[in-house]
């Protein structure tokens, strides 16, 4: 009965296909810690200064299957500017996205997926520092929409000064 009350719009949509997204499965695709002044590190008082970097890969691995991996590098280093340490992880997810094109597609796997990783990529950097005998190290939230906004004006301001130099 339903069906006879739809649109011809409605009725097209339901034809099309549903986006989905699903976690198939996270993990660590590789870590790392160093401390490259071993004790010395401990013998003097000092206060950190912390750079974190952070990058994004995304690989297609079928139709419907993407591996995102976020790669999250922090560097603590001492007043003296020689690193106390470095801890690196890249974490990986497997995520299943259907129906999605486009810049829904790019924002799913940019800005979505990353922002699922993040707590486990988070945490395991607090793990490596507190194992390696630092204190816990609490980064702070990432806003991966803005940062997708970003690049996505970004992207458009590069697409139409080239296409006004080319006029």
């Amino acid at each position: 009965m339903t069906e006879e009350n739809q649109t011809p719009e409605q009725a097209a949509q339901g034809d099309a296909p549903q986006p989905q997204f699903g976690i198939k499965r996270v993990f660590v695709k590789d870590l790392s810690f160093e401390a490259p002044q071993g004790a010395k590190v401990f013998a003097t008082q000092w206060q950190p200064k912390v750079n974190q970097d952070l990058n994004t890969q995304v690989e297609k691995l079928d139709d419907l299957h993407f591996e995102v991996v976020l790669k999250l590098t922090v560097t603590v280093k001492m007043d003296d500017d020689k690193t106390a340490f470095l801890a690196e992880v890249h974490q990986a997810g497997i995520f299943e996205v259907a129906g999605l094109d486009g810049m829904q597609l790019q924002h799913a796997l940019t800005s979505v997926c990353p922002q699922i990783l993040f707590p486990y990529a988070r945490e395991a950097i607090d793990n490596l520092a507190l194992r390696g005998g630092f204190p816990p190290l609490a980064l702070p939230p990432i806003n991966f929409d803005m940062l997708f906004a970003q690049a996505a004006a970004k992207a458009k301001a590069e697409s139409e000064a080239a296409q006004d130099q080319q006029h």
